[in-house]
């Protein structure tokens, strides 16, 4: 998924597009993760970039995608750009 997000959409209310706009991205990842895993892989991770722009786009975790969704909204921002893109993981061994 590489997809710029607006926030503000003329006649709806900027908190429903906000959460309508998780909502598209958690839908995704589902769908993603139900994905059958090739050979050799543990379960899928995402290569994820996020910024205001695709042009400043840079390189940022998984887990961190809400909260900066958040914190553009919270600073007024008019749209953000998201890329997402699937990729094998493997699981590191603890000992």
């Amino acid at each position: 998924m590489k997809k710029t997000f607006p926030l503000n959409i003329e006649g709806k209310h900027r908190d429903r597009v906000l959460e309508a706009t998780k909502h598209e991205i958690r839908k995704y990842v589902k769908r993603q993760r139900r994905v059958p895993l090739p050979e050799g892989v543990d379960f899928w991770d995402f290569d994820c970039k996020f910024g205001t722009s695709a042009d400043n786009a840079t390189v940022v975790h998984f887990a961190t995608i809400t909260g900066l969704i958040d914190a553009v909204a919270k600073d007024g921002g008019d749209a953000f750009y998201l890329e997402l893109l699937a990729k094998g993981g493997h699981r590191a061994v603890r000992g």
